[in-house]
């Protein structure tokens, strides 16, 4: 099973000694679809000016965007899902889990970066501040990731049972044309917004200790402070499954 999943604003510093290369990120092949996009971006958080650094990172505070005022090239490297530290990351919290539900992470999460496109989670990115729906060089990235990475990501879920845990907006990055499951958090009948983050990081975490490989197994599982309510059909080929928050 693959999940698909979100990155977040925020993001951890620092990282190991290695350097961003080809062979960081997956779908090496096509490294050269990501390099007019991070050069584009890294020629700005070196040399633009402050007004264009607010804008692109959406920071407001000289002092915070100093801190990734860094040749992307040249800055250590952390798994991302170690870098991303917003929401859904705090709750998943992979520091505390077992090595092995580590690893399934680390393989079968893709993460849709503002950025670098598609990720698996145990992809080593460098940090970095790109507000969401922000262009590069004119150009929306979302746009760009979606035609040069679909046709590898169509391979790639070939067959595959598939759970899209993507905030709506990362739906722009690659439009499933298979069968998945995706889910829908409810309070006092109400969807919930901005806390929804929270609960994809608890089914994430737990997504990883039950490693369901059946669609069957996936609509069985249960979820601490969730309760089942229903599923219904969900776009063309998706099933939605309804949840309570308890």
């Amino acid at each position: 099973m693959y999940i698909l999943f979100s990155p977040s604003e925020g993001k951890r510093l620092g990282g190991d000694e290695s350097k961003l290369s080809q062979e960081s990120l997956i779908f090496s092949a096509l490294y050269e679809k990501r390099l007019p996009l991070l050069k584009a971006y890294n020629s700005l958080m070196l040399n633009g000016s402050d007004e264009a650094l607010h804008k692109l990172t959406g920071i407001k505070k000289e002092a915070e965007v100093e801190k990734y005022k860094e040749d992307l090239f040249a800055s250590p490297l952390m798994k991302a899902f170690e870098r991303y530290d917003g929401v859904a990351y705090d709750y998943l919290d992979i520091g505390s889990l077992p090595q092995k539900q580590k690893e399934y992470l680390y393989k079968q999460t893709i993460i849709f970066s503002n950025l670098f496109g598609p990720l698996r989670g145990g992809d080593k990115i460098p940090a970095y501040k790109l507000k969401q729906g922000s262009s590069l060089d004119g150009v929306a990235t979302e746009k760009v990731y979606k035609k040069a990475f679909s046709s590898e990501l169509d391979k790639l879920f070939k067959k595959e049972l598939i759970l899209d845990l993507r905030a709506g907006f990362y739906e722009k990055f690659y439009t499933l044309e298979q069968e998945f499951v995706t889910m829908k958090f409810l309070k006092g009948g109400k969807s919930v917004s901005h806390w929804a983050k929270a609960y994809r990081g608890k089914v994430l975490q737990t997504l990883s200790k039950v490693q369901p490989q059946t669609k069957q197994e996936l609509l069985d599982m249960k979820y601490e402070g969730l309760k089942f309510i229903e599923s219904v059909p969900y776009k063309k080929k998706g099933t939605m499954l309804i949840y309570e928050v308890l």
